[in-house]
């Protein structure tokens, strides 16, 4: 198994869409890339902890690749929106990939130069690719909520 660690905006619905995908193990809902050691929902809804909402995912690279699962981020959200997706805005929603390896940091950057050229965005693409720091898993309650409240996405 490996670990590969995604920011795009509300981590619920980037979760669920995580999940569908052959080959994904298992996801949790969490906070990183900010200064506060354990940090509360509450604190990171500030916008002043510097956390991220973010989803971790464990993967079998026999059947999906990290490739694909870069292409399901940038499916997944407006990676040209600057702390906002949707109707949700703060650095907590920022768009961000969290490397783990040396391999995941380039695959990262190819990925994101590519669809920085296909046009396919007329804003810059202003993703974050950073290694991947402290992950804080996120209060229970956070954990696969779309399937506890019964939703299928994000209804804005």
């Amino acid at each position: 198994m490996q670990k590969a660690t995604f920011a795009a905006g509300c981590f619920w619905g980037v979760e669920a869409a995580f999940r569908q995908l052959k080959g994904v193990t298992s996801t949790s809902v969490g906070y990183t890339g900010g200064h506060l050691k354990n940090p509360t929902y509450r604190a990171v809804c500030t916008g002043d902890t510097g956390h991220a909402e973010a989803v971790e995912i464990e993967y079998d690279p026999s059947l999906i690749t990290y490739d694909d699962l870069l292409q399901a981020f940038w499916e997944t959200h407006d990676p040209t929106t600057l702390n906002r997706q949707g109707p949700d805005f703060g650095t907590q929603y920022r768009s961000a990939i969290f490397f783990h390896t040396p391999e995941q940091e380039s695959a990262a950057r190819a990925s994101k130069e590519k669809l920085e050229a296909s046009g396919r965005h007329r804003n810059p693409v202003v993703t974050e690719i950073a290694p991947a720091p402290a992950y804080y898993r996120a209060e229970e309650y956070h954990q696969q909520y779309f399937e506890k409240q019964g939703i299928s996405h994000c209804r804005f």
